[in-house]
């Protein structure tokens, strides 16, 4: 009967540190209800998604048809809204919930497996500079992707709900993306980094305001060298060339200075994440391995 009772005990508590935040989590959520006055949300489905694809997004992504507005995303609507291949293949998907104003843009990729390129805070990043303001915005493939095509299904989203996106915007949005997502890729330098990087660059941009090019090409270099990130010519000039264009459209960035902190301070945590000293493993499995010979020890009573 003792032994039953250890045994019990201890299960509890296993059970209690596996999922007592879980539950927390979930208790926060409360209810769903729809805000009458900011609309019902928005679902954009990846064309070429399966039926039995779409089904498993919709399972995703929480969806219950009577309470959103859905649509599909086609290679047509890359054309229409940043100028792209009409013959492009869609599989990402989103849910769009407007939000209060003051609530910013919250990107949750709720299928994190299957968005190999784009990280959320490159989606806020790109988002920020389309125009997009206070939403939550949720992303899932029920395939491997890189996750670019969701930055259009936004867009369509906000043309269906009434709201005008500036074209240039949209399409200088995308291209940020493209050089984001290029640099992580082949600069040799982290997804948290490269977006650390364009967040420094557009709050310098912002303080600088009204910028010249040469500013532009001053700030680029001043936050490289902050960074301590090595970039080609070539890489370097894409920076500036991007920013040139945000400049030229007039991009209120101080406008938006709260949510650029929010994904600096985000990022930075992500970093030192990245970058705990080598240690901090083997105090975790020493502290594992006691734990193991603390319960063995107690079945030897």
């Amino acid at each position: 009967m003792r032994y039953f009772s250890k045994l019990f005990l201890i299960t509890m508590l296993v059970f209690g540190l596996a999922f007592g935040s879980t539950v927390v989590i979930h208790a926060a959520e409360g209810d769903k209800a729809i805000n009458e006055l900011l609309g019902e949300p928005v679902v954009v489905y990846g064309g070429n998604l399966t039926d039995g694809q779409k089904e498993e997004v919709r399972r995703l992504l929480e969806v219950d048809q009577n309470d959103v507005n859905e649509l599909t995303v086609t290679g047509e609507d890359i054309a229409k809204y940043i100028g792209g291949n009409p013959n492009s293949r869609m599989f990402s998907s989103v849910k769009i919930t407007h939000k209060d104003k003051g609530h910013g843009i919250v990107v949750n990729i709720v299928t994190a497996d299957n968005i190999t390129q784009v990280t959320s805070d490159m989606y806020s990043n790109a988002l920020l500079t389309a125009g997009v303001e206070n939403a939550l915005i949720e992303v899932a493939s029920p395939v491997q992707v890189t996750g670019h095509s969701a930055l259009t299904g936004i867009y369509k989203a906000y043309d269906a709900s009434g709201a005008e996106l500036d074209q240039d915007r949209m399409e200088v949005a995308n291209e940020e993306l493209n050089v984001t997502t290029d640099l992580a890729e082949k600069s040799g330098i982290s997804q948290e980094e490269v977006t650390e990087l364009m967040t420094e660059i557009k709050k310098a941009i912002a303080d600088q305001d009204p910028a010249t090019r040469e500013d532009v090409e001053r700030i680029v270099k001043e936050q490289l060298e902050k960074l301590e990130i090595n970039l080609s010519e070539e890489d370097r000039q894409l920076l500036i060339d991007l920013f040139e264009k945000m400049r030229d459209l007039d991009i209120d960035f101080d406008k938006v200075r709260d949510q650029l902190e929010d994904i600096t301070s985000t990022i930075k945590d992500r970093i030192g994440e990245l970058n705990l000293d080598e240690g901090f493993w083997d105090k975790v499995t020493n502290f594992f391995k006691d734990l193991i010979d603390k319960i063995a020890s107690i079945f030897k009573e």
